[in-house]
């Protein structure tokens, strides 16, 4: 048996979606950038919240080389120098 999420449709009823297949976001959804309220490319949201965010505001993770915004990002200035990290891997760097 597939598990897919459940969306209230325009009619009011339950529709079954792949999460997958929903690239995206639905009329009346913000397409503006999560950080500076810019408009975001679409394609662009954060691997971990799915905010969205513009090319200026996303940050690469140095380990996992995950797109996220500045909410689920920090930036370590340790002795190898500036290194971005995503929350997922900042819980691995000492």
């Amino acid at each position: 048996r597939r598990s897919a999420q459940l969306q209230i449709g325009p009619d009011g009823k339950l529709l079954r979606c792949a999460a997958a297949a929903e690239t995206v976001p639905p009329v009346g959804v913000s397409k503006a950038c999560s950080s500076c309220v810019r408009a975001a490319d679409v394609k662009e949201a954060c691997a971990q919240c799915d905010r969205f965010v513009c090319q200026s505001c996303s940050r690469v993770c140095s380990c996992c080389n995950a797109v996220t915004c500045s909410l689920c990002s920090i930036t370590d200035y340790g002795d190898v120098g500036e290194q971005v990290l995503c929350n997922g891997c900042s819980i691995f760097q000492v």
